[in-house]
This record gives structure tokens, sequence and C-alpha cells, in this order.
């Protein structure tokens, strides 16, 4: 796991996007995980601005969405359908053909999941996993508890989880409880993640992840076991690790090489 602070929210933005900006690249014809919320927004401003200046092109990628809430119609501008494809596949020139979101509003909901699953797999899997954490340390839709073996499935969102995502609705009564989300399993399997936190909210989840025991108390700690898992943190985000000397010291020495 690599840890990365950088000054603010604008410099998280740009790092994570040099990141998943090298993969594509690389690989243009891979395949990105993408998270919601307002976490990967400068990642997907940053991106939008390279695009448009000619230096990178997602027409080819294919786009695979962490989650979707159950029973909010596409059309509804707070589903991760319209979410996604106002913040990522317009702005980054995606085939809306290639991206893939969780049917929410699946009449077979356990079949809708394995179908998402086995999507990802004929795709090859993900190349780049984009990540936010919430304030209890959850990743996707998968709150504290979750078995670090899951796949993609219906959860019920927690009331924290429920009140912090109010401010995109009317009220708090019009936020869905229950979800779909790629599983940790699912998550860990892809080959790089990249998750980005803002702010002084994140910062005890960010510790409880990085510096913690890896515990399903918070699902985000199972990112210690990933084989290229990187965290990039502004300065009030980082404000309760130990070691944020050290990370500071180890990101400023990273060789050309390995930069990326």
């Amino acid at each position: 796991m690599e840890i990365v602070i950088q000054a603010d929210a604008d410099e998280v933005g740009r790092v994570a996007a040099s990141v998943i900006a090298d993969v594509v690249a690389r690989k243009p014809d891979g395949a990105l995980g993408l998270a919601t919320g307002s976490s990967p927004l400068k990642i997907y401003s940053e991106l939008a601005a390279r695009v448009a200046a000619g230096a990178l092109d997602f027409s080819r990628m294919r786009g695979f969405a962490l989650d979707e809430y159950v029973g909010l119609p596409f059309e509804h501008p707070e589903s991760y359908h319209a979410v996604i494809d106002r913040t990522v596949t317009r702005p980054l020139g995606f085939d809306p053909r290639l991206v893939h979101v969780p049917d929410g509003m699946a009449s077979d909901i356990a079949a809708a999941c394995e179908a998402y699953e086995q999507a990802i797999v004929d795709a090859g899997g993900i190349d780049v996993q984009i990540l936010g954490i919430g304030a209890n340390g959850h990743i996707g839709f998968n709150e504290p508890t979750s078995s670090f073996a899951s796949r993609t499935r219906i959860k019920t969102l927690t009331p924290k989880t429920r009140a912090d995502n109010a401010r995109f609705f009317a009220s708090p009564e019009q936020v869905p409880t229950h979800c779909l989300t790629q599983g940790l399993g699912t998550i860990m399997c892809a080959r790089r993640i990249v998750l980005v936190a803002q702010g002084e909210g994140k910062a005890e989840a960010v510790a409880a992840a990085v510096e913690g025991p890896v515990s399903a108390s918070c699902p985000a700690s199972i990112l210690q076991h990933h084989e290229h898992a990187t965290i990039v943190v502004d300065e009030a985000a980082a404000s309760r690790l130990r070691n944020r000397d050290y990370y500071k010291y180890t990101y400023a020495n990273k060789p050309d090489w390995q930069r990326y």
C-alpha cells in the first residue's frame, strides 16, 4: 500500500488522475472501475481536461460502476446511472455502450448481481479501480461487517451512510435504504486500486484503513492486503496518520521509474 499525501483536493485529483491516465495510455481498451460521490470528482475533472487537450482517449475503455441504489429509476438525477453519465461517460468521451452500472431496478436482483460479476470477468477484469471512503470506512457500499470475500450483491445502507448521502436528495426520506454494490472480493480482484479522500471528516476512516488492524469493522482496511493500492489524501484527511512524515518522505524520494 502506497500513501500519497498532497496539500489539497486539487492536488489529490491531479495525482490520482495521473495514475489512471498512465493505465489508460498503456491499455486503451482496458476496464476502469468507477466510483461516485464527491471524492472522485476532482479526478474526473482532471481527466476530462486531458481528454479535451487531446492527451487522453477513453473511447475504447470499458467502465464499471461500483454501485447503484435499489428502486431508483435510471432517469432519476441521483441514480448512479445518471451520475456516471454526467460526470464520467460524457465528459471523458466513453462509448456509452461500454459503461456498465448495476441494475437496481431488476426484478431478479440476485440474477442481476451474478450478471454484473460475469460482465466484469468477460471484460478481462478491472485494470484500475477508483475508490472513495466513507466516514465509517466503507468502500463502495460495503458497510462495516461486510465479508472480505463478498461479491456484487444487495446491501442495506446504514443510517449514517443514508444521512451522508441525504445532501444529494430533496429530503433524507428519499434516500433509498438498499443498494447493489460490488463486493470487497470483487474490488480486491482489480489489478490496481486508487483511493482518494479529502477533508478532516475522513481522517479517522483513513487512519483506520491504513494503520489500523485489518478488520471487517473498517472494510477499507482490506486494502492493506492488495498488492498495488495507492491511497491519495489531502493534509486534512491525513491528519490522524501516525506515520505521515514517513509517507511524505518515501513519496518525495520515489524513483522516477516507479512513479506510477
